[in-house]
């Protein structure tokens, strides 16, 4: 029977990490309603992770913790807001913020569950780390893997720490902000099979008093000739629930996405439709990386949205040059009914550079470059580029 470790001890099989991130975020405004001309901020962050072994015996225990600090090295009241660091009530940036958390985990053979703080990330709710410190989410999770191909998943959350503040808060959509909720809950299963080269799952997440929703997906690949294949497809239907506080709620969004590499590189097409009342729907804060087209700064999701993506990435190990990549894609949407009306229009342009330095002292840092445009008949129009270097050390 599978299982998910080696029975190496609380202590023998345990592993601290330290991710030292530093981050410079710009963004430049081009429309006259923004509120601010540019937001600039730069700030360092500490992610410090501690992952132990089971304690021997047919009950394993264990524990995950996870320690995080962010430092403000420049911002302005008038060019705070990058959500890189909290924001006080006169504007200026808060000079550090923290928190730490743990969670107690139990394993029984191929099935762990974990109570506590944690960063989810399955389908229907993805933790963001978009920014300086990762989001993070109180409650409990279980996973099960008993049977070969087969994952089982289930969890419960009462609360959420955005990845801009250093305290707890109850969970809330995207759609309703202000709306309080008491609890998130999911279950899922995927099954991969065809040498893992498909995937094909099923989940259903309540969140109490807002939204319920449903998300089919099938993921494959395949190697053709000199080309390797992809395809990603998913429907979310979305239904509102209990109180409805985010008012009614009946939309589903489907989406493609299909790629093709060859020789470093990887070509993109997205494809993307919402439809029915009110537009896709998912936790206040998380990220939509789940989303086929989903892109730095949006993705989308708007009530009766269609869209499409075009996206390039390249990977110069194949001219000779390892730990190099970039990456360009292009999204525009249609349709979209927002609070300013309905036919709204959009478009984002991304360029990404990153490169992972593959030896010496410096092994594993990773710097990214990246620049985003995008422009809205329904919000401000900006310009934004980002600098990010993490550089991880093992304890």
């Amino acid at each position: 029977m599978p299982v998910f470790g080696e029975e190496s001890g609380f202590l023998d099989g345990a592993r601290t990490d330290l991710l030292l991130r530093n981050y410079v975020f710009n963004r430049d405004f081009r429309s006259h309603d923004a509120g601010k001309s540019v937001i600039n901020e730069w700030a360092q962050g500490f992610i410090l992770k501690f992952t132990s072994g089971y304690t021997p015996g047919v009950v394993g225990v264990g524990l995950d913790a996870i320690g995080l600090l962010g430092v403000r090295l420049d911002s302005s009241p008038e060019h705070s807001g990058s959500e890189l660091l909290p924001v006080h009530d006169d504007g200026h940036a808060a000079r550090d913020y923290g928190r730490a958390g743990a969670a107690l985990k139990l394993r029984l053979s191929a099935s762990e569950l974990k109570v506590g703080e944690m960063l989810p990330d399955v389908p229907v709710l993805r933790y963001d780390d978009g920014r300086l410190l990762p989001q993070t989410f109180q409650g409990a999770a279980l996973t099960s893997r008993e049977i070969n191909g087969l994952g089982l998943y289930a969890g419960h959350y009462r609360e959420v720490s955005l990845r801009h503040s250093a305290n707890m808060q109850k969970l809330s959509s995207w759609s309703a902000p202000g709306a309080e909720s008491d609890g998130f809950s999911y279950a899922g299963a995927e099954y991969r099979f065809n040498a893992d080269r498909t995937l094909a799952g099923a989940w259903h997440a309540q969140l109490e008093d807002i939204y319920r929703q449903s998300y089919l997906n099938l993921v494959h690949k395949q190697v053709l000739g000199g080309w390797t294949l992809g395809a990603n497809l998913g429907l979310f239907m979305d239904r509102d629930e209990g109180r409805a506080l985010a008012g009614e709620i009946d939309s589903h969004t489907g989406f493609a996405l299909l790629s093709a590499g060859r020789a470093g590189h990887t070509l993109w097409v997205g494809v993307q439709k919402v439809g029915g009342t009110g537009g896709w729907q998912s936790v206040y804060g998380a990220s939509g990386r789940t989303i086929g087209n989903d892109m730095y700064n949006g993705n989308f999701t708007n009530a009766d949205e269609r869209s499409w993506q075009l996206r390039h990435d390249y990977d110069f190990a194949a001219l000779g040059v390892p730990g190099l990549g970039s990456m360009i894609r292009y999204g525009r949407g249609s349709n979209a009914t927002t609070r300013f009306g309905s036919g709204g229009k959009e478009w984002e342009r991304d360029l990404e550079l990153n490169y992972t330095v593959q030896g010496g002292p410096l092994k594993y840092l990773n710097l990214r470059v990246n620049h985003a445009s995008n422009r809205r008949s329904f919000g401000p129009d900006f310009d934004q580029t980002r600098l990010i270097i993490n550089y991880p050390i093992s304890l």
